[in-house]
């Protein structure tokens, strides 16, 4: 499930900002499932990946 929600959120920052870097692909791979909806969530709203991921 964890790994599936990953590549969701990966997938909707590349739609939305472009290429992830690769220290932002690490962030999402080792990130929690709590995390990884919080992240998820923000992609909604947010401007700029950092707005994401802080």
């Amino acid at each position: 499930m964890q790994q599936g929600e990953a590549r969701v959120l990966e997938r909707l920052l590349t739609l939305k900002f472009g290429a992830l870097p690769a220290d932002v692909q690490r962030r999402i791979a080792g990130a929690d499932e709590p995390t990884l909806l919080a992240w998820s969530e923000r992609v909604l709203s947010a401007t700029r990946l950092e707005d994401v991921l802080h």
